[in-house]
């Protein structure tokens, strides 16, 4: 499982014109599952999420958790995060997970941040998603489970 976290100001995700989620300050998260992923892969990553400490302390050090400041998270999937572009020009996704299955664990991965109490928006699994943020800081990681 790979996440890209974005700490942001304010995102929003679009599908068809209509906003179908929308956060203020925490993490917009784009979520790749591959076909080996288990829910020990969606515990992990959900847990590292929730206590990561990026946010800034009085002090100014990144020292806070999203739970910390009471953050958001809009998490939006993303199977492009499994392509291979080490050949040709045009990117191979066979790493990523078939959707039914990749669906599932997305679904588990958004209920368990839930169950750790933060706030989640999602876009729509499959769909065509216009995505805007606020890059905070710019803070940008990548996430991987294995």
């Amino acid at each position: 499982m790979r996440v890209v976290l974005q700490r942001s100001k304010e995102a929003k995700v679009e599908v068809d014109g209509a906003i179908v989620g929308s956060i203020q300050k925490g993490y917009v998260l784009l979520v790749g599952i591959t076909h080996d992923d288990t829910m020990e892969d969606v515990q992990y990553l959900a847990e590292k999420i929730a206590r990561l400490r990026v946010f800034e302390d009085e002090s100014g050090k990144m020292n806070t958790s999203i739970l910390d400041v009471n953050g958001s998270i809009l998490s939006i999937s993303q199977f492009t995060l499994y392509g291979d572009t080490r050949k040709g020009r045009r990117p191979n996704f066979m790493n990523a997970a078939k959707p039914e299955y990749a669906e599932y664990l997305y679904n588990q991965f958004n209920s368990t941040l839930k169950n750790k109490g933060l706030a989640v928006e999602t876009g729509k699994f499959g769909s065509m998603m216009d995505v805007s943020l606020i890059n905070d800081g710019p803070v940008t990681l990548i996430l991987e489970s294995k």
